[in-house]
């Protein structure tokens, strides 16, 4: 029972993401791209020391000094996904949500490449075919006919696909921070993980505005009440992923995480009015059908 919670606690982080980011890409026009990247980390980090608070009441844990190993793995994730995060919303801002999205999802296969170097996560021909299905999916679902025709139109798709890698790489890190974190509850585990990345993060981010534009970071906190939104979906996104990390290998996390084309798909129409086409529906199903072959071995 405990092995298989990663499937619903992927499920919620995806949902979670999707909502995350279409908050911040709402805000990146008047924070600009570094600006909209901090409030998930400045406004997510007090949320995340509620989630270990309440973690630790409930399991009874007691928190030490994480090993010497745990750092240069959580920097790795944490620097990355700051990196990640700040070229995702740049690429948003040239390409519509749900092709960005999908750009984003080809990190899939990225990620098993590094868990499987980085980390030994073993990975079977199954899996491997499910992984490779559902990025196919992603690539029919991003790809326009025709190709790109300017460096214009190629930018944004390069960005996404370095924008993946780099969340592949955040993926590893802080799935190799969070099962060096031992004596405690894969809960616990996890959400120090959580609070100690929003941490560097947060320190990071801040630090570099408040010497280059400290003008973003004054309207970062005049939009606190959207920015304080974000903050919680974006922590609570986090910690649901952090909780799957620490179950299973980061690839079948990522893999199963393609499910957020489909909600990326539901607030691209909804929210922002842009179509699904009969070629992004196939590649839905390529998805689909990885996924759920990712599930059944």
């Amino acid at each position: 029972m405990l092995s298989s919670l990663w499937i619903p606690f992927t499920l919620i982080a995806a949902a979670g993401q999707v909502a995350r980011n279409a908050m911040q890409r709402s805000l990146t026009a008047r924070l600009g791209t570094w600006g909209a990247t901090n409030i998930r980390f400045l406004f997510g980090f007090p949320f995340s020391l509620v989630f270990l608070t309440v973690v630790l009441l409930a399991t009874g844990d007691h928190l030490s000094w994480p090993p010497a190993l745990f750092w240069p793995w959580l920097l790795l994730g944490a620097l990355s996904q700051i990196i990640a995060t700040g070229l995702m919303l740049l690429a948003m801002t040239d390409r519509s949500f749900v092709v960005t999205t999908a750009y984003l999802k080809t990190e899939a296969i990225q990620t098993a490449i590094f868990g499987f170097i980085f980390l030994g996560d073993p990975l079977s021909v199954p899996k491997v075919i499910a992984i490779l299905i559902a990025t196919v999916g992603v690539v029919i679902t991003a790809l326009r006919p025709g190709g790109e025709k300017s460096f214009a139109e190629l930018k944004p798709t390069v960005t996404g696909l370095v924008a993946a890698a780099a969340f592949a790489l955040s993926a590893v890190g802080f799935r190799g921070a969070i099962i060096t974190v031992e004596g405690v509850s894969f809960v616990t585990a996890a959400s120090t993980t959580l609070v100690w990345g929003l941490f560097v993060q947060t320190a990071i981010l801040t630090v570099y505005l408040l010497a280059r534009a400290p003008d973003v970071l004054r309207g970062i906190l005049s939009l606190w009440r959207p920015s304080m939104l974000a903050g919680f979906v974006g922590a609570f996104a986090s910690q649901f992923w952090f909780l799957a990390f620490a179950l299973t290998a980061a690839a079948n996390v990522r893999t199963l995480a393609l499910v957020e084309v489909l909600f990326a798909q539901g607030v691209s129409y909804y929210s922002f009015k842009q179509p699904v086409s009969l070629r992004e529906i196939c590649g839905i199903g390529l998805i689909v059908a990885g996924v759920a072959l990712l599930i059944a071995v």
